[in-house]
């Protein structure tokens, strides 16, 4: 839609509801049209420069209760897409995180959304959006984009017609999907109900409320309760154990995801049980059974663990292009150089050079014999008559058949030899400004055509790309490992009668930076420990990780009990005005007594191996995730720690991982710790890192905090 006017007010006279659901069916057909699974209309008010939700369909309108009401400033897409008169894209919860953090606080799950004008050329009537699962593409394709523009823009000539013709404009009822039978007749559907009934583990269907529309007796076994009282009910309100914010929070992330979703609830006084969701746009099914590898994890067993063408082919090209933008080093660019283009024009050495304080810096090198011939271009100043240097600062390629070519007009190479024949030397231009030089050498003398150097000059500047940003890449990694090294504990000092290991791993992907920490704060009369997790891999995750840290550690010096510590702190993260929040673990130990004092906030419980070498996952009373609500409260539970204790302190990284259930994590670990919890403490916290699933591929920063307890 092309750019015009801000949004006109309407005239402030009362309106009653529209008689046609004109909103709701023009929803539904947007929805049904690009295959989104929710979305909501927005109108402005007359009277103030405001977006009301007048209806909202495929989510409950819990999910978006914060914005039922938008100022048109406000940084929410909604609201932006009506300021900028265009459709506003978020292509997914790392972009959400991004850009809209608000949203993201609430809603930090996978999904997609777009949001549209609902406009003409000269009126604005109001807003649309719709979200997509986390499995949507992170762009919005062109088809989908025109096909959304053009409902809006029905939408808004039908809602001026109604104007013109004087029929209100207002609130409809919003659109939540019922699911259908799914059989021929109702005998059909008595039987369907007869062979669920039947089976042996627990089925229920969850409405896109949340609330029971289906239980069969043997889920009101496991839950405990009658099948009468369940139905129509929340599960976190109707079953007392079940009302944990975490478990609620894995139902909203499946309906807005879209993806299976799993937890394990302990079921006093001890069982285990196993939810396992699998979400439609009708709703969720859940599959319920005894999690008895997690309650009886202690008697687990762990599992053992011709020559090439000179030109390069246009899918070459693409294909170098594709793996460029994967790159995230200065060395990645370097090898993929190497693996992709070196062999496919015939070279056998690669040198990749960049500048530094007006010397030449060598990045890079592949397939030199004699790595001591590289080392003389590193340091050389740019004014030295080289061809690097040349390349470099002129932007002008140079190609060099022959040795004799190359020292006749670069003398000095005739003083040290590099045993090649042939060589081009290519500028790495990227962003108007040469950013290195790519030099490729041949083992014969080899003529350069005029094809081959347009290819190769071409390359130059795909390479180029993607060194600016492995540059850049390289020195914030550099700067966010010094900070991270700076904010975690260099040493641990546990008190008298405990014993103390730490291991941090940061995610593979990314800035292998994140906000994962640990902490022993051996203050008086008993010391205290802390484990947790800030939202986010990246430097700004690590800052907040060092204010939450010093923060715990201040109030537990000034004597706090682990409840309040833990309420200072959410309230000190809310006061830092963040985007970001935090899970967090607080122990107040004394190995004096035999005991330790926990407070949790949305943090994965921890393990506690017994001297029988027995495991069990503690089942702690919590509260929100830090950050969120400035009047949560942190109930503390108590746990004995008998001398020869072991308690495993971790972050989700060390559990969590993309097709890996969380209940087979939690098995694989408790076996893995019952099997090797005798061990010397830093030799078991490098078993337990090495052997997790998830260290292999660490798409989560990782901590680990092991304390035992002792005599003494």
């Amino acid at each position: 839609m092309s750019d015009g006017p801000g949004p006109a007010q309407a005239p402030a006279a009362p309106r009653a509801p529209v008689s046609r659901p004109v909103l709701s069916l023009a929803l539904a057909s947007m929805i049904e049209d690009v295959g989104a699974h929710s979305g909501g209309v927005y109108l402005l008010r007359p009277d103030e420069p405001v977006l009301e939700m007048a209806v909202m369909a495929g989510m409950p309108r819990a999910f978006a209760a914060p914005w039922e009401r938008v100022g048109l400033s406000a940084p929410i897409p909604v609201a932006q897409a009506v300021r900028e008169r265009r459709v506003v894209w978020v292509g997914g919860e790392e972009e959400m995180a991004r850009r809209y953090p608000r949203i993201a606080v609430v809603l930090p799950y996978p999904f997609a959304l777009a949001a549209l004008p609902v406009a003409t050329a000269d009126r604005v009537y109001g807003a649309v959006f719709v979200t997509w699962p986390g499995t949507h593409p992170p762009e919005l394709s062109a088809w989908e984009r025109k096909a959304l523009t053009s409902d809006c823009e029905r939408l808004a000539l039908r809602l001026a017609r109604a104007e013109e013709e004087k029929r209100p404009l207002g609130p409809e009822a919003d659109l939540l999907a019922n699911a259908g039978s799914g059989v021929a007749s109702t005998l059909g559907s008595v039987e369907a109900a007869r062979l669920v009934a039947r089976l042996p583990f627990g089925l229920m269907s969850l409405d896109l409320n949340g609330r029971m529309a289906f239980v069969n007796p043997a889920a009101a076994e496991l839950l405990g309760r009658p099948v009468a009282e369940l139905m129509g009910t929340l599960p976190w309100v109707s079953v007392p154990w079940l009302n944990d914010p975490m478990y609620e929070d894995r139902y909203r992330a499946a309906l807005i995801s879209q993806q299976v979703t799993s937890f394990v609830a302990l079921r006093p006084p001890g069982d285990w049980l196993s939810f396992r969701m699998y979400p439609s746009t009708t709703g969720l099914s859940v599959h319920v059974s005894p999690a008895r590898a997690v309650a009886e994890m202690a008697r687990g067993t762990p599992r053992p663990g011709p020559g090439p063408s000179r030109l390069v082919a246009i899918s070459q090209v693409l294909s170098l292009a594709g793996a460029l933008t994967e790159a995230v080093g200065v060395q990645d660019v370097v090898q993929l150089v190497a693996d992709e283009i070196a062999p496919a024009v015939g070279g056998q050495a690669l040198l990749v050079l960049g500048s530094q304080g007006g010397r030449l810096h060598v990045l890079g090198h592949r397939g030199y014999p004699d790595p001591h011939v590289v080392e003389r271009f590193d340091g050389l100043p740019l004014s030295e008559r080289t061809p690097g240097a040349h390349v470099l600062t002129s932007g002008v390629p140079a190609f060099f058949d022959s040795r004799e070519q190359l020292e006749r007009l670069y003398p000095c190479h005739r003083t040290s030899p590099d045993g090649f024949a042939a060589w081009a030397y290519v500028p790495l231009i990227a962003s108007g400004r040469p950013v290195g030089t790519w030099v490729l050498a041949f083992a014969e003398r080899h003529v350069f055509l005029a094809e081959e150097r347009a290819v190769l000059t071409s390359l130059g500047g795909l390479i180029a790309q993607a060194l600016e940003r492995a540059l850049l890449y390289d020195a914030e990694h550099r700067l966010a490992q010094g900070l991270q090294e700076s904010l975690l504990p260099h040493t641990l000092a546990p008190p008298p009668g405990i014993e103390a290991a730490a291991r941090y791993l940061p995610a593979t992907q990314g800035m292998e930076i994140g906000g994962d920490f640990y902490d022993l704060v051996p203050s008086r009369p008993l010391a205290a420990a802390v484990i947790g997790d800030v939202q986010g891999h990246n430097v700004t995750a690590a800052a907040l990780m060092g204010q939450i840290r010093t923060g715990v550690r201040a109030y537990t010096t000034v004597g706090q009990a682990p409840e309040e510590v833990m309420g200072s702190t959410n309230r000190l993260l809310i006061d830092l005005g963040t985007d970001l929040f935090a899970s967090c673990l607080y122990l107040r130990l004394d190995p004096a007594r035999g005991r330790a004092v926990m407070a949790r906030a949305g943090h994965p419980p921890p393990l506690l191996r017994r001297p029988d070498g027995r495991v069990r996952v503690l089942d702690l009373a919590g509260g929100p995730l830090l950050g969120i609500d400035s009047g949560a409260v942190y109930p503390t539970t108590e746990v004995s720690l008998a001398p020869g204790s072991v308690l495993a302190l971790y972050t989700d990284g060390l559990v969590e991982s993309p097709g890996m259930d969380i209940e087979d994590a939690l098995v694989d670990l408790g076996a893995l710790f019952a099997e090797i919890g005798h061990r010397p403490l830093e030799d078991l916290a490098d078993e337990l890192v090495r052997h997790s699933v998830a260290a292999r591929e660490r798409v989560d920063d990782m901590a680990v905090l092991l304390l035992r307890a002792h005599d003494g």
